[in-house]
């Protein structure tokens, strides 16, 4: 991913906005030459290093993740589309314009534990279900007691150890506020079902900016 100086998330900016997400692309390479195995999944960051997820056992992710425990998860969101018109250099008419697309993304690289052990299996369940479902009702995890005890052998956990963190957030940095303001109410009135969630990163950038 291409990221230019304008556009990289700094440290605690790339924190707050992953903490709000909790689905993604997994990504592993496996052996030399073979195409990369993708995984939409979702998933549990902590808020520092690590991310927690579990998959299905015959996922072939996991013969690839043998080969090669290194692995990247991609969180892309609050995109849009931004016509030419919107965006004209300075002094020259809407038509002359580029279109661009704005977007958040979070690119965390690092290396795979596999869990198998029942026990921390059902631990990590928990973790999960405590962040997705936490209104419940949900009966305990226990391994080899009913309901679900019996089926934690049919998924493994894993745990990423985040290692290198690629942040960028593409909203027209390198341009003026003036434009960004205009842009950010263009998606008002637009309100395409993810304009709002570009807006909003839109205008914190732009903040943040003027405020430097």
């Amino acid at each position: 991913m291409l990221i230019h100086p304008w556009d990289r998330g700094a440290d605690h900016e790339w924190r707050a906005w992953l903490s709000g997400r909790d689905f993604g692309l997994l990504a592993a390479n496996g052996t030399d030459g073979a195409a990369p195995v993708l995984v939409p999944t979702h998933f549990l960051y902590d808020g520092a290093d690590e991310v927690v997820l579990h998959l299905a056992r015959p996922n072939p992710v996991w013969a690839a993740i043998e080969a090669n425990p290194r692995l990247t998860l991609a969180v892309t969101d609050d995109y849009a589309f931004v016509p030419g018109p919107w965006r004209p250099p300075a002094g020259t008419p809407p038509e002359d314009g580029v279109p661009t697309s704005y977007y958040a993304s979070v690119h965390l690289t690092g290396t795979a534990t596999v869990i198998d052990n029942p026990a921390l299996k059902a631990a990590l369940l928990d973790r999960q279900l405590a962040h997705f479902q936490p209104d419940g009702p949900c009966a305990p995890i226990v391994p080899g007691e009913p309901p679900f005890g019996r089926m934690l052998s049919a998924i493994r956990g894993l745990r990423l150890q985040i290692t290198e963190v690629r942040p960028k957030f593409k909203y027209d940095d390198k341009r003026d506020a003036e434009l960004q303001s205009e842009i950010a109410e263009r998606l008002s009135r637009r309100d395409l079902p993810r304009d709002d969630g570009a807006r909003a990163q839109l205008l914190r950038r732009r903040d943040a900016r003027v405020d430097s």
